[in-house]
């Protein structure tokens, strides 16, 4: 028990909780996304499903390292690349990514309302089923970082639960803001374009840093929000 609970696990714990949670803030934008094209009523129900099966399948994978890591072992070479069932996934993943970004913002473009009159409440599982194919692309970071940062597999499962936990408080918030201005859904869908293109180039065998993509998102972000300050003090000494 001593050994359970030690500074050392403790300190784990923390790091890794807050790894997972920004390494799941492309997963947070996604749900958020998709979940906004579904009738009001059901949003929060997609949004809540779609980050227990993330929860969900981070544990399986970690309940299943050893299959886990055995995906980066290499297949076929191709362009001087060792090709992986990884790489291979994480290819698939990104095209994915980059077909529905593509897609959301040309819809974006043609119709002011997101949520077109045709939608049925059969959309529903149409949604959940991308959430979770993408859920999956996006574990296999979140559990091969899991698997670097700590030794026991208490604190791997504990820091997901937790960083799940923490999503889900704020998936609600990023949801309705992304809907309430309609700039933030493009942003929200270009950012996701770039991940598709980072997921694609590493399936490729380019690693590309996270911190980049989030760098270059957070400044974008820090822009239209000054836009939306500015935009709000004209409309108030108009």
């Amino acid at each position: 028990m001593t050994e359970l609970f030690s500074w050392e696990a403790l300190a784990a714990l923390a790091a890794l909780t807050s790894l997972e949670v920004v390494l799941g803030i492309d997963n947070i934008v996604f749900i958020a996304v998709l979940a906004g094209r579904l009738p009001a009523p059901r949003q929060a129900s997609a949004r809540r499903m779609g980050l227990a099966l993330a929860m969900l399948t981070r544990i399986a994978l970690l309940f299943a390292i050893t299959w886990t890591l055995s995906l980066t072992q290499p297949l076929f070479e191709m362009l001087g690349h060792a090709v992986s069932w990884r790489d291979l996934i994480l290819l698939g993943g990104g095209l994915f990514l980059i077909i529905k970004a593509t897609h959301e913002i040309f819809a974006q473009m043609e119709t002011h309302d997101s949520r077109r009159p045709g939608s049925k409440a059969a959309s529903f599982w149409g949604v959940i089923t991308q959430i979770a194919l993408l859920d999956m692309i996006f574990s296999l970071d979140s559990v091969v970082t899991a698997v670097g940062m700590a030794r026991q597999l208490w604190v791997m499962v504990v820091a997901i639960m937790l960083a799940v936990g923490i999503m889900l408080a704020f998936a609600g918030v990023v949801s309705r803001f992304i809907g309430r201005h309609p700039s933030f859904r493009v942003l929200a869908l270009a950012f996701l374009l770039l991940v598709g293109v980072m997921l694609t180039a590493e399936g490729m065998g380019q690693h590309i840093d996270r911190g980049y993509i989030y760098f270059a998102m957070a400044f974008s972000l820090g822009v239209e929000l000054l836009n939306l300050k500015i935009q709000a003090k004209k409309l108030k000494a108009a």
